[in-house]
């Protein structure tokens, strides 16, 4: 099996190479006409400036002229390729990262979310500049063969000298190449730690704050920080020699040719000209080796980039998507088997309002990742119409089913953005949702209404207010099965007995499932499933399920 990174880099070049086509052949034009510049001197010193020639000096001049325009039109079409090529590709990274998160049935990786959004970020930006890399290698080495052809024309000791010489100087920089992406990866990994934390620290600022765990949380993120700085250090240390090495070697070969040519011309074996054409290749020569150099070391880095790509796009589903579309019709559980559930079977169909109380906190996440597709029984099945859920096309069972987890995240700038889930809703359909939520108050609390402004995942709001809009994001979305799971737990009890309402009366027809302990949803279902020890112990009204201890222990508490 294909190395994934090579795979996707292989990928890269593939969708892109038209534009990397056209960037190789625009920079190998310059690289040309660039190795030709010396060469231009030098003929023009012999045959116009040797000979005295006035019409010679003016076609030189015009030749010379024709040769730079060339030179500088060839570097700048060839970049305006890769930029774009670059950009494309950098977008599609970005969006198959993002996709391959986010939709489906999620995906199994032990990376944090802040370094899944470096990955998606920096990283597909970094992968992408492969394709820039690809083309400087390839006009660069053409440069060198323009260079050497030359050479090896005027004196062949010369050109042979540069044939050995440039390959064992390239190799020997590529030798460097795995200790820079060694530290380059150190450094990204270190880096996407401290953006995790950072990120874990900002979203759980407020509670923190409210047990007094801010200057621990602090601690934690200084010491993280410091890793990724001493990372980044070896990292700029690991770059700086390569750099330093590749500058001297190159150097001390241009130094060699000089001293060779000009001893050559002493004797007569080369004319002045060619001498001129010589020192002017032996220094242009440096621009294709430490291109080379260049590429060197930065593939070093990207391929790093390349790497947290591709273990990402290539990371293992939680569980595998079906095919078969998904239709409306009755959720239903049966005899199914998982860590917390021991032989649970219930059914709600549309219409019905079922709450689901669990006395273990493994029995009511057992419940919500099954409801939710993301987690597969070991026994028995989770069914949608009659048809199991892990024989269901995810992108068709999110249409058809929604579950609404009790973490809260809220995405846009503006209240409008967090609560949209079509572009079709308008502002008295959200109004609606908003007062079933009983929302209604974030509207009336400003001038600007459905426009009020939320920071980074709306902590400008209290807990009860994100609760409240997650909750009327959830009735905007209409699915026919919609699932909750403890929508109430941070609002007072007045506002909880109207959300109780609020969801009766906006589900009407269709499938609801609270899983939950709150007494005033619960008292507004037709019917509670009781769940102890793993296993069903209750079925029936909230009041009348009262009467079992454990029950009335678990909702009244």
């Amino acid at each position: 099996m294909a190395d994934p990174t090579r795979r996707l880099i292989g990928e890269m070049f593939r969708r892109q190479r038209r534009g990397v086509a056209l960037t190789a052949g625009f920079w190998s034009l310059h690289q040309i006409c660039e190795a030709l510049v010396p060469v231009a001197i030098g003929v023009v010193i012999d045959q116009a400036v040797g000979t005295g020639s006035g019409a010679a000096m003016i076609w030189s001049l015009v030749g010379v002229f024709a040769l730079f325009t060339a030179l500088t039109m060839g570097w700048r079409t060839g970049l305006w390729f890769v930029s774009r090529a670059e950009q494309e590709e950098s977008h599609l990274l970005r969006m198959a990262v993002v996709r391959r998160v986010i939709t489906g049935r999620g995906i199994s990786t032990e990376r944090q979310t802040g370094e899944l959004l470096s990955i998606a970020t920096s990283d597909t930006q970094g992968a992408s500049e492969l394709l820039e890399l690809g083309s400087r290698a390839v006009s660069a080495s053409v440069g060198l063969v323009v260079s050497t052809v030359v050479l090896l024309r005027i004196d062949w000791s010369l050109g042979v000298g540069l044939v050995i010489g440039v390959p064992v100087l390239v190799l020997a920089l590529n030798a460097l190449g795995p200790l820079v992406e060694r530290h380059t990866s150190a450094q990204q990994q270190a880096i996407g730690e401290s953006a995790a934390t950072a990120s874990d620290l900002l979203t759980g600022l407020r509670p923190l704050r409210g047990f007094g765990g801010v200057d621990e949380a602090t601690r934690r993120y200084r010491t993280a920080s410091r890793t990724s700085l001493r990372a980044n250090i070896g990292a700029v240390k690991a770059g700086a020699a390569f750099i330093g090495v590749s500058t001297f070697t190159t150097s001390l070969l241009i130094a060699v040719v000089a001293a060779l040519s000009g001893w050559f011309a002493l004797r007569g074996r080369i004319t002045i000209g060619e001498l001129i054409t010589i020192v002017g290749l032996a220094a242009f020569i440096t621009d294709p080796v430490l291109n080379l150099a260049n590429c060197v070391f930065r593939f070093a880095t990207v391929r790093a980039s390349a790497t947290r790509v591709a273990e990402i796009l290539g990371a293992p589903a939680r569980t595998e998507s079906g095919t078969r579309p998904a239709i409306a019709g009755p959720v239903a559980l049966d005899d199914v088997h998982t860590p917390g559930l021991e032989g649970v079977s219930f059914a709600v169909g549309p219409g019905e309002l079922v709450g689901v109380v669990t006395t273990e906190i493994a029995a009511a996440d057992a419940v919500t990742d099954l409801l939710a597709g993301t987690r597969v029984p070991d026994k028995g099945q989770v069914t949608l119409a009659g048809t199991a859920l892990a024989e269901l096309d995810i992108a068709s069972l999110r249409r058809a089913l929604l579950v609404e987890p009790h973490a809260v995240d809220l995405f846009g700038g503006t209240l409008r953005e967090a609560l949209r889930t079509d572009d079709a809703q308008d502002d008295a359909t959200m109004a609606a949702a908003m007062a079933a939520a009983s929302t209604s108050d974030l509207v009336a609390d400003g001038s600007r209404g459905l426009d009020h402004e939320l920071l980074d995942h709306g902590v400008n709001l209290s807990g009860g207010q994100r609760q409240r809009v997650a909750v009327a994001r959830a009735l905007l979305a209409d699915r026919p099965v919609t699932a909750f799971r403890d929508p109430t737990t941070a609002v007072d009890a007045v506002t909880e007995h109207a959300i109780a309402e609020g969801l009766r009366a906006h589900r009407a027809g269709r499938a609801t499932v609270l899983v939950t302990t709150s007494a005033p949803l619960l008292d507004r279902c037709d019917r509670v499933v009781f769940v102890h020890a793993g296993r069903v112990q209750g079925e029936g009204r909230h009041r009348d399920l009262l009467e079992l201890p454990a029950y009335a222990d678990v909702v009244l508490r």
